[in-house]
């Protein structure tokens, strides 16, 4: 528009805009010179005299203040129409000196002083509170409130627990500041000052009243009753009540996750909203953005009396010294700050007259001694002070720098991570007289030690003493358990002699332990004064309670220190202290109040029969560990003693010393061999050196490595991957078996008796083989036998046939004698293997081939064995060109070649392919076999084999083939059909060992075999299983019979369906009753066919006894061989076991069942079960090691039950032994059928598809950062829970509370093929729960709304702003403007405070369903919450958004012109238009450079980016304008707003003209 015009109309206009604004100024700045008489400007009067300048002398704290008494002005007309204002006069400034800046000390303190403080401890009945400049304080419970207090009476008075009276650690932190009150300080016998201090609202605030009340004071107060709608809060006025509606105690209850609701005696910062009824009746707030906002000014007329530290005030500098600088405050108030608080290092240059804000810490009312503190996290009240970690106290610093040294004071130290720290005088030397004020120049080095953290400066305290850096200890933490103390006799009481060891540290030594028998005057043999020298039972730093003991026995014991269970190893050997005999033994207290028994049997060689006779109170024994569980705090005692145990204390010195480093079961360490035993290997364990035992069985699992490791190995090398089997009397016994260390990280194991659950099953290995059984150990010592009758599927003739001496095994618990303390096992492959054989035997061979490349990896560094070297180099499948050099009688051939020299080469007659050779004949062959033991190969020259064909196969495809040889572990096979070499497991369990000759593979046998791999491997191999149909009808030839006396009890019988029998109870079983129906005959009844109609959760079979008289009906028969129920036209079911029914329907004929229709198979008798559909089914057993439960419906209808369908509540998942016993009745929902179609698939959850809104069990497969969980769901599905679906309350960390393998419970959200959506919310997997929603869910724009507050996760921070996620469907944005009101002025600021997966709190600004998108805000405005870019940092403040008073809008009788400059600018509305606009621009580089390479640039407006407007002043500090330009890092429109400042209500006439001719410049 301005283009349009003609120029000259143009600078007319602006001319007569100078005009108007220059008479504007006039009036203004007269009326600032009237109001502000300050700077050096003299005030005018109508006449044009000037008026003498009043004077008044500084209100100084440390002089007498003399005021002169100025003439009063008569107020003009003009003046009385104006609101009354303050008046500000000039102050003089008055020189102080050094003493004025002294710290504060305890004796500066007096009665009534009001100080800020820190929570520094919480403790039980106090806490202790840091005071400024390294004080220390205590406020006892009773001086929190007096609502408090009484609560507390009312407890003491009732003897019972109040249920909302909450423990201080409750109601107050670590770093929360209080406003302290000092009651009193009592000085102590060394000098020591322990200052009092109350929070007690009627302390603190004591000099109020409701006339002094205001809005917007800050006060301190504490929670006095909790009312429908709100608080009422103790301010400690008289009269006056302080009420805190609910609704405002809500936002401050989320920031602090306080809970739901404030507590009686919570201490709360006050702001003042509404005072009703002079003063009685007052409304607050406790906004944390209000409170720390909350400034006091003139208006709330403060006097000395009522000022309260914690008070922010703007104030003015006085006078700058080296020690602090002096400070002038709401009109007549001046105070000092010490050189502890004057805030950041680069901010510390201050200039007399310069305005800053300020903390008040102290308000001494006697002295009139005000101090204030220029810290920034002192400046917006209600902030949390940090902590210094416990670590750091005590730590020595070898080489502190003194930064400033203070005479009067201390000195500033720089440590050597370039922290600062503060030593006091009286810690810079040991004594006075030795302090040289020469050694403490700056920058001399000085060796020191950290002894305290003054939260309220920031400061370490140091100390320089050399005691003090020589203590052993400084503070209860540092002391421990068994530790040697010194200390002092300073009182003898009747609980026992008072020690002290240190200043601040007193123990206490009960009466029982002055010495080792019990002293009837101890006050003959101690005395106050006397020191001795103890030894520490137990510390507790919280409560400050040392005990100690004196008993000689005990405190010059060497035996080891038992101070928790986890080191009361079995066979360990220590002192104790009896402290109760009863008639079932003694029990002994060790250190740290670790206790254990000594049963009646172990108290000694010779029989005891009254233990209280024997044994007294406090008498120390020696005693030896026989078990613990340090779960449960158990300990197991003897006083049996061993040979070595019973040594000298010189020989247990010796012990102890050998226990220094201890290596616990199941540890994985590395070891070095030191020597080769016939049985094993001599070992030291890395890196300490500790000798171990490897014996020769523990090499491997497999009994051919074990000896193929023994032999190859070597001294001096380094075996990794040990585990530590067991540490008996010091000698330590380790295994390298893989399985046993599977064992140990998949804690498949047991660590004492009380765990062993019969069903478990556990990997160990043959200890000793006796005629009558095989004795099995596994891990932590235990053993069990398997019984003859347990050993083997097959007839055991001699158990040296089936097993070997340290073979690994799988054992299966089958009972247990808790008396005894014995358990017996199972080794039958039935009960021992998993159904799927095929995996496990491919297992077993890819595992040996591991091992073996390991083995040869060993034999390939053998430089000195050229053996071993020829031995890696051949491997199976590889042609060797070869010399006949021998013929056996047997047909047999051995040949020589370059690539075999020195091994023996060998062909059976069978693999010389009926080629004719003789000897000296070339031959080309084969390798089918390397035995890295015997150095011998076996080769073949069968043209098939020589010459194999080349062929695509796909893995567990079946293929015929031909066994070629038979290894110690493996057979060497040929594929028919290629002629390929196949290798293929002997065994398909760790407990197949043993085969009757009839059952031994041969070679050229003919098999089928299933591949598992379809490219051959390192060993030269293809890998496959036999078929499995041959090797189940061996194992199932007794696997589901069910007794042994059944099979032999089946004979020939005339029973046909229907028939009504009569028999006798034989046993009972879980799940079926045998009935005995005459001498011969055997028939079964199953737990379904008992009763018509079974309770859930009963045991059906429980109801009959054995020898009970039963009638029952038969309903089919099952063949013994078989197993399966035979229909009664079948020839042979007159020889099947009768399976019978006496349900009472069944009896009178209403029901006739039949097991076995004639055209029955597995699919039509699964049929008429839909999924869906309930049944009644009885656990059989639950597989612990597939983690399903094994039921069955009816004796021919089994099922499966997968973990996840047990139930829905976690607890049964992790505990299903528990929670279902064998024989059960439950109920369950159809499934479907498993993939064989012969068992049923169950849920005991009634869930049997996931649909949505279904609640289910699943665990967690994977933990994806930032993204959230992937969920292993039933049914094969997978499920994915976002972020945003973890809790209904969203956390900083969620996923910090998940891991893989955990239990989670689901709801389902939306259920595709490929992934399942769920929810973990508590809202949704358990809506009756009704708990509080924090963070609902946001499914679409429709749930949100303009100016609603939300809470979620940062997804991206990119140059646009932070894209932040509500949802998973919904994604705002964070424009860079409204993230922080501070002026950031390097991208990478951002990136350093806010990451992806942060959680903020925004407000919404914009909804736009159109396209989409959502503008929030983080801006502590809209929030509520501390700014994200933390105010410490001293960024400059942002002047984009910021809101300006606006002039009226000026009037013309020419159109309106609006002007344009360049094309960043922002174009005024109509209504906007003021007829003159001040512009800020910001300049991109380029437009830099483009300019000045037109010419200088044109001065602008600039605008310091420290100005703000302050509210009630009328007229802009020019001593805060600097030159200072601002750039923009966005060209988007959005993030580049030029600022527009459209009208400064009383900016002066230089300014406004200088932008008006910029304006005509640019035109």
């Amino acid at each position: 528009l301005f283009r349009s015009l003609p120029y000259a109309s143009l600078i007319s206009g602006l001319g007569s805009l100078a005009l108007t604004c220059a008479a504007e100024l006039k009036t203004t700045m007269s009326s600032i010179e009237e109001n502000f008489p300050r700077g050096g400007t003299q005030k005018t009067t109508q006449e044009g005299k000037p008026t003498k300048k009043p004077t008044v002398d500084q209100d100084n704290l440390f002089k007498t203040q003399h005021e002169e008494q100025t003439p009063k002005r008569k107020k003009t007309q003009q003046d009385q129409a104006k609101p009354k204002k303050l008046k500000t006069e000039k102050k003089a400034v008055i020189k102080t000196s050094a003493k004025d800046f002294e710290l504060l000390t305890s004796e500066s303190l007096t009665d009534g002083m009001l100080v800020l403080g820190c929570v520094k401890e919480c403790n039980e009945y106090e806490l202790t509170v840091s005071l400024p400049n390294g004080l220390s304080g205590s406020v006892q419970v009773t001086r929190v409130c007096e609502a408090y207090s009484e609560k507390l009476s009312e407890q003491v008075a009732t003897d019972k627990p109040i249920e909302d009276l909450s423990p201080l650690s409750e109601l107050f932190s670590p770093g929360m500041l209080l406003r302290c009150a000092v009651i009193g300080v009592e000085k102590g016998a060394e000098g020591h000052h322990g200052i009092q201090l109350s929070i007690n609202p009627k302390d603190v605030n004591k000099a109020l009243t409701t006339a002094a009340l205001r809005t917007g004071m800050l006060l301190s107060g504490c929670v006095s009753s909790v009312e429908d709608h709100g608080y009422l809060i103790d301010i400690g006025v008289y009269s006056a009540k302080a009420f805190l509606p609910r609704e405002k105690a809500q936002s401050y209850l989320q920031s602090k996750e306080k809970g739901t609701e404030l507590k009686i005696g919570q201490y709360l910062n006050c702001l003042i909203d509404e005072v009703k009824n002079n003063g009685r009746i007052i409304r607050i707030s406790i906004s944390q953005l209000e409170v720390a906002a909350a400034t006091a000014t003139e208006v709330q007329n403060w006097t000395l009396c009522s000022l309260l530290p914690g008070l922010v005030v703007k104030a003015q500098i006085q006078e700058t010294t080296p020690f602090g600088v002096s400070l002038s405050f709401l009109s007549s108030f001046t105070g000092i700050v010490d050189f502890m608080h004057l805030g950041p290092t680069k901010s510390r240059n201050y200039s007399p007259g310069q305005m800053v804000k300020a903390c008040i810490l102290s308000v001494n009312p006697t002295s009139k001694a005000i101090r204030l503190s220029l810290r920034p996290v002192f400046l917006q009240p209600g902030t949390q002070l940090g902590r210094l970690s416990s670590d750091r106290i005590g730590t020595i610093v070898a080489h502190s720098r003194v930064k400033s040294f203070h005479k009067n004071s201390g000195a500033l130290f720089t440590l050597d991570n370039g922290t600062l720290a503060f030593a006091y005088l009286h810690h810079l030397s040991d004594t006075p007289k030795s302090f040289k004020t020469e050694s403490f120049k700056p920058g001399s080095k000085h060796k020191c030690r950290i002894i305290d953290y003054s939260p309220m400066d920031d400061l370490l305290l140091l100390s320089l003493r050399q005691r003090i850096i020589d203590a052993p200890f400084l503070r209860y933490q540092d002391i421990h358990p068994g530790q040697m103390v010194e200390g002092t006799v300073f009182a003898l009481k009747d609980s026992g002699m008072q020690v002290k060891v240190t200043g601040h540290i007193k123990g206490l030594v009960p009466h029982l332990h002055l010495a080792d028998v019990v002293l009837k005057h101890p006050e003959k043999k101690y005395s106050v004064g006397n020191t001795v020298r103890s030894r520490v039972l137990a510390c507790n730093p919280d409560t400050k309670m040392l005990i100690l003991t004196l008993k000689k026995t005990l405190v010059t014991s060497k035996l080891p220190i038992l101070a928790s269970y986890e080191d009361a190893k079995p066979g360990l050997v220590t002192h104790g202290f009896v402290v109760c005999a009863r008639e079932f033994g003694c029990i002994v207290k060790f250190y740290n109040d670790v206790k254990g028994l000594v049963p009646k049997n172990e108290l000694g060689l010779a029989p005891i029969t009254v233990p209280q006779e024997a044994f007294y109170e406090g008498q120390v024994v020696k005693v030896i560990v026989l078990k613990c569980e340090p779960e449960q705090e158990k300990l197991l005692l003897s006083f049996k003693l061993t040979d070595n145990a019973l040594a000298e204390d010189s020989t247990g010195e010796e012990v102890s010393k050998k226990r220094k480093v201890t290596y616990e079961t199941g540890q994985v360490t590395d070891v070095k061999i030191v020597k080769k035993k016939e049985t094993g290997l001599e070992v030291k364990i890395l890196p300490n050196d500790i000798p171990a035992y490897l014996p020769t069985i523990h090499l491997s699992d497999y009994v051919t490595n074990c000896k193929l490791w023994w032999h190859w190995l070597k001294s001096d090398e380094i075996l990794h991957n040990v585990v530590c089997l067991h540490d008996k009397g010091g000698h330590i016994t380790i295994s390298r078996k893989p399985a046993i260390i599977s064992a140990f990280e998949g804690e498949h194991l047991v660590k004492n008796f009380s765990d062993i659950q019969p069903g478990l099953l556990l990997t160990g290995y043959v200890r000793n083989i006796m005629p009558y059984g095989v004795f099995v150990e596994f891990p932590y010592g235990l053993t069990g036998l398997a019984p003859k009758s347990a050993m083997s599927d097959k007839f055991v003739t001699d158990t040296k046939d089936h097993f070997v001496i340290g073979q690994t095994v799988t054992a299966k618990v089958t009972s247990i004698d808790e008396e005894k303390q014995r358990f017996l096992l199972s080794l039958k492959i039935s009960d021992c293997s998993s159904e799927d054989s095929v995996s496990e035997s491919f297992s077993l061979l890819s595992q040996y081939f591991k091992e073996l490349q390991e083995i040869k990896s060993i034999m390939n560094k053998r430089d000195d064995s050229s053996i071993a070297q020829k031995l890696c180099e051949l491997k199976p499948g590889q042609r060797v060109q070869l010399v006949v050099q021998e013929i056996k009688s047997d047909g047999s051939a051995l040949f020589s070649g370059i690539c075999a020299s020195g091994l023996t080469v060998e062909a059976t007659h069978r693999h010389l392919g009926g080629k004719k050779i003789v000897m000296g004949d070339q031959a080309t062959a084969v390798i089918l076999h390397v035995d890295y033991l015997k150095s011998k190969v076996y080769v073949s020259l069968q043209e098939e084999l020589l010459s194999p064909k080349q062929k695509m196969f796909t893995a567990d495809s079946q293929h015929p083939a031909v066994v070629q040889h038979i290894a110690s572990e493996y057979a060497v096979a040929s594929l028919v059909e290629t002629g390929q070499l196949i290798a293929i497991p002997l065994a398909c369990h760790f407990n197949d060992t043993f085969r009757f000759d009839s059952e031994k593979m041969k070679v050229g046998q003919s098999i089928m075999v299933l591949l598992k791999t379809t490219e051959p491997g390192d060993h030269g191999f293809l890998l496959a299983v036999q078929s499995p149909k041959k090797r189940r009808n061996v194992i199932r030839l007794r696997q589901e019979s069910k007794t042994l006396e059944e099979t032999l009890a089946v004979v020939k019988h005339s029973l046909s369906l229907g028939d009504m029998v009569t028999g006798t109870v034989k046993s009972v079983k879980a799940t079926f009753v045998t009935v005995a129906l005459n001498d011969k005959l055997i028939g079964n009844i199953h737990a379904s066919e008992i009763l018509d109609n079974v309770p859930i959760g009963t045991f059906p079979t429980s109801k009959l006894k054995a020898g009970q008289k039963v009638t029952a009906r038969v309903i089919g028969g099952r063949d013994v061989k078989t197993h399966r129920y035979l229909p009664i036209s079948h020839p042979y079911f007159t020889q099947t076991i009768p399976e019978l029914s006496i349900r009472p329907r069944e009896l009178k004929g209403e029901s006739n069942t039949v097991l076995c229709p004639d055209d029955c198979n597995t699919e039509e008798v699964l049929k008429p079960f839909k999924p869906g559909q309930m049944v009644t089914c009885f656990v059989k057993k639950y597989n612990t090691i597939k983690k399903w439960l094994e039921v069955e419906v009816t004796s021919n209808i089994k099922g499966r039950v997968q973990q996840l369908l047990f139930s829905t509540n976690t607890k049964v998942l992790k505990h299903a032994e528990q929670y279902f016993k064998n024989g059960q009745a439950l109920s369950a929902t159809v499934v479907g059928s498993d993939i064989t179609g012969s068992k049923l698939c169950l849920s005991l959850t009634g869930v049997h598809s996931l649909e949505k809104g279904t609640i289910i069990i699943g665990y967690v497969k994977k933990v994806i950062p930032h993204v959230g969980l992937t969920v292993t769901l039933p049914f094969g599905k997978t499920g994915k829970a976002s972020l945003f679906h973890l809790s209904d309350t969203f956390v900083e960390q969620p996923l910090e509370g998940f891991s893989v393998g955990q239990l989670v419970k689901c709801c389902v959200l939306s259920s595709d093929d490929d992934i399942t959506e769920v929810s973990l919310r508590q809202s949704r997997v358990n809506p009756k729960s009704h708990g509080k929603v924090e963070d609902a869910e946001i499914m679409s724009l429709d749930n949100i709304q303009e100016g609603q507050l939300v809470r979620g996760y940062v997804t991206s921070v990119t140059s646009f702003g932070i894209f932040f996620g509500l949802s998973d469907s919904v994604v705002g944005r964070i424009p860079l403007k409204c993230i922080t009101h501070l002026f950031v002025p390097d991208q990478s600021i951002y990136a350093k405070f806010i990451h992806i997966g942060q959680l903020l709190t925004a407000k919404v600004l914009s909804i736009n369903k159109e396209e989409n998108h959502v503008q929030l805000s983080v801006l502590p405005k809209d929030t509520g919450k501390p700014s994200i870019i933390p105010e410490c940092l001293d960024l400059p403040q942002s002047k984009i958004g910021t809101e300006v008073k606006k002039l009226k809008k000026r009037k013309s009788s020419g159109c309106e012109q609006e002007v344009k400059r360049g094309k960043k600018r922002i174009r005024c509305t109509e209504e906007d238009d003021s007829g003159v606009e001040v512009y800020y621009r910001e300049e991109e580089e380029e437009e830099k450079t483009e300019k000045n390479s037109k010419g200088r640039e044109v001065p602008r407006l600039k605008v310091s980016t420290g100005f703000t407007w302050e509210e009630g002043l009328t007229v802009l500090d020019t001593t805060m304008l600097r030159e200072r330009e601002q750039s923009s890092s966005s060209e988007e429109d959005e993030e580049d707003t030029q600022l527009t400042v459209q009208y400064l209500s009383t900016l002066s006439f230089g300014i406004t003209l200088h932008a008006a001719w910029s304006t005509v410049y640019d035109l």
